[in-house]
């Protein structure tokens, strides 16, 4: 199972953060977007060394980089309260804010996990999970319900980008103070990327004519709707004890599923419509 989630997470760090990144329509993100390599090699090379100092440096490196992304979440809170006059943020706004926090999470797990040292009394096999979970169900899922939010700023849009967030902090609430908690966090988060899936299906897909684009975003949806019942059946499952899919086979479908069939797809489509979004607002 580690060769398969440590290529997962390679995926998150080179591929599919820095590709979001891209996405965030924020000029103080250029620096970093310049600067992430220089993070992201060191960290994915600490997944493939034994644990240790070796390993725990490295990721040290990409945690340092993680935790100055994160700290451009605070000004940019407080930039968009003084705008709009009012102390609400918009739905689609806290879930840019998520992605932007949420790979220091990963992170401080892979340094944990890398030093073998269980933090919070985790076990190891959980933190190196923790790692592709806070990189694809919070990174990447936050930030494209953020995007579909903003272009279908409806009430199942504005739902989505509310509900990821929650039940990505529900689902980490869950891993100190219970199973039934994570089930909860499970249920909103599902509950949420279904709302993604229905909406990009529905709304985003239907109006694009390049036909990449449309197979893209409807490989996205689909996947989507189904690795989600994965999640559920397992969050259940530890909670009641009933039978339930092993955490290497969750891995195999649900977290491999997730990083291709929905994450990137889902990335490589939004990309395809910003870039064609600037070359119309360009031409006109």
């Amino acid at each position: 199972m580690s060769v398969l989630v440590n290529s997962i997470v390679m995926l998150g760090m080179l591929v599919v953060v820095p590709a979001g990144l891209r996405l965030i329509a924020a000029p103080e993100l250029d620096r970093m977007r310049r600067l992430w390599p220089l993070f992201a090699v060191p960290g994915a090379v600490a997944l493939w060394l034994p644990r240790g100092t070796a390993a725990t440096a490295p990721a040290v490196c990409y945690a340092l980089g993680t935790v100055l992304l994160a700290l451009h979440a605070p000004p940019r809170l407080l930039r968009g309260l003084r705008a709009s006059g009012t102390p609400a943020v918009a739905p689609a706004e806290i879930a840019l804010l998520t992605a932007l926090v949420t790979p220091s999470i990963a992170a401080t797990a892979l340094v944990a996990e890398r030093s073998g040292h269980a933090l919070f009394g985790f076990g190891l096999d959980i933190l190196a999970l923790t790692v592709p979970h806070f990189h694809f169900a919070g990174f990447a899922a936050a930030l494209v319900a953020g995007l579909v939010c903003g272009l279908s700023d409806s009430p199942a849009g504005r739902f989505a980008a509310l509900s990821v967030p929650l039940g990505t902090l529900l689902v980490l609430i869950g891993y100190f103070i219970g199973d039934w908690a994570e089930l909860a966090g499970a249920v909103v988060l599902t509950a949420g990327m279904w709302a993604v899936a229905l909406l990009t299906w529905r709304s985003v897909r239907t109006g694009q004519r390049d036909r990449t684009t449309r197979v893209l975003l409807a490989v996205s949806s689909a996947v989507l709707a189904v690795t989600m019942v994965l999640a559920l059946s397992w969050a259940l499952g530890e909670a009641t004890g009933i039978p339930h899919p092993t955490l290497t086979w969750m891995a195999a479908t649900h977290g491999l599923g997730n990083a291709l069939g929905f994450a990137l797809c889902s990335l490589l489509a939004w990309q395809r419509l910003r870039t064609g979004i600037d070359h119309e607002s360009r031409t006109a």
